[in-house]
């Protein structure tokens, strides 16, 4: 996250994770959400060394976790030359300095390192422009906090009423103008975006949506034979990227849209905007599950919340479970009487429960081995006929 005009890149690799445990989630609930802020960091490029987790009804409004488990972590990353400590909440800016001061590491929370990332990964003005807006959005209240920062780079003598508050409004100042700034350079490349997407006219578009890291863009390139780029790694696709397909005698547009996660920044959500857009214009959705992913559940929870706060919860959607080749489970023994959880249910077990009546449509496939991709090809046709019939009633002798 971007405090001033210097840069935060971190030319660090190490990293310690911290994670709450509150009367809202049980240890499990924690200890993967701690799995998923590693993979954040892994893809920021620091290797995570150690995990605290600590119980507490609330917060510590000082420092977010209590004294105890400060010190136990100041011991921790003193003896092992931890270079970056990461909060799985936001911290408040006060928390952040305190934690900074003690500590005497670098501190990012969630929402910073998801920013962070976002940075790292924008290649288009485009991506670049949301970003930056999205990080100004974040760093503007946080500026009375940074304060004794900034009064040390500029010579201020902090007094009360005096230079100090003067400075923090100058800042504030600047902040406002860079995102009315970038407000208006997004302005003006959506209107760029939408009069590309009037000139589509009236094709039937289809778009990609799910979790990050699902394999849409490897679904992408089976579709439509394209090279979008795909790799193993939180966030791959920022920009979203439109292709025409043709299955047989009918053509539509696929959209592959940037992933969704847990604790989205909400100032993410409104800089991406113009992106989103592609989301919520498109025809149908094909919401891509990770199915051997341990957590896919709350996956599809977290997606279907966000389609419903961007307007996209209406849309026809066809469910595409990913990577079951990756699939693996632990079937109970005979005599063993303690509950079945979703550990224990094998693909099949899982296609004739609670899933098969999810969706209209819900497919399970391996975009990695080409597996059942066919079926997916056959059911988009499908839908996309009965659209195109609709809308273009003088083309039905093609059918």
């Amino acid at each position: 996250m971007k405090a001033n005009t210097q840069s935060t890149s971190i030319p660090q690799h190490s990293c310690v994770l911290i994670g709450v445990i509150n009367k809202f989630q049980d240890d499990s609930a924690s200890s993967e959400y701690l799995v998923e802020l590693a993979f954040l960091a892994e893809t920021y490029g620091l290797i995570t060394k150690k995990t605290f987790t600590q119980k507490l009804e609330r917060p510590d409004k000082s420092t977010f976790i209590g004294k105890g488990k400060v010190a136990e972590v100041e011991a921790y990353v003193k003896e092992h030359k931890i270079d970056v400590i990461i909060f799985d909440d936001e911290l408040s800016p006060s928390q952040q300095r305190n934690l900074e001061k003690v500590l005497g590491k670098k501190i990012l929370d969630r929402t910073t390192l998801i920013l962070e990332i976002f940075e790292q990964r924008a290649q288009t003005a485009h991506a670049k422009t949301q970003v930056q807006l999205a990080q100004m959005q974040y760093l503007l209240p946080r500026l009375t906090g940074m304060w004794t920062h900034l009064e040390r780079q500029r010579g201020g003598t902090g007094t009360r009423g005096g230079a100090g508050e003067k400075e923090i409004e100058t800042d504030r100042r600047i902040v406002r103008d860079k995102i009315a700034g970038l407000k208006e350079r997004l302005r003006e490349i959506d209107k760029q975006m939408a009069t590309q997407r009037k000139s589509r006219g009236e094709m039937i578009r289809v778009a990609l949506v799910g979790y990050t890291n699902v394999g849409k863009s490897t679904i992408m390139n089976l579709l439509s034979k394209s090279n979008v780029f795909a790799e193993n790694k939180l966030f791959a696709t920022l920009d979203t990227t439109v292709r025409k397909v043709t299955l047989e005698n009918i053509y539509f547009l696929l959209s592959d849209t940037v992933g969704f996660i847990r604790k989205l920044p909400t100032q993410l959500v409104e800089s991406f905007k113009s992106t989103l857009d592609e989301v919520r214009e498109a025809d149908i959705l094909v919401h891509v599950v990770d199915i051997s992913h341990k957590n896919f559940e709350e996956h599809i929870n977290v997606v279907k919340q966000t389609l419903q706060d961007i307007g996209a919860g209406d849309k026809p959607v066809i469910l595409v479970f990913n990577k079951i080749d990756a699939f693996t489970y632990t079937p109970k023994e005979e005599d063993d009487l303690t509950p079945t959880t979703r550990d224990n249910l094998s693909l099949e077990d899982i296609k004739n429960t609670w899933m098969k009546n999810l969706h209209a449509e819900v497919l399970f496939i391996s975009a990695q081995n080409k597996e059942n991709v066919d079926e997916l090809k056959n059911v988009l046709y499908t839908k996309v006929k009965e659209m195109h019939v609709k809308r273009y009633p003088y083309n039905n002798l093609l059918y």
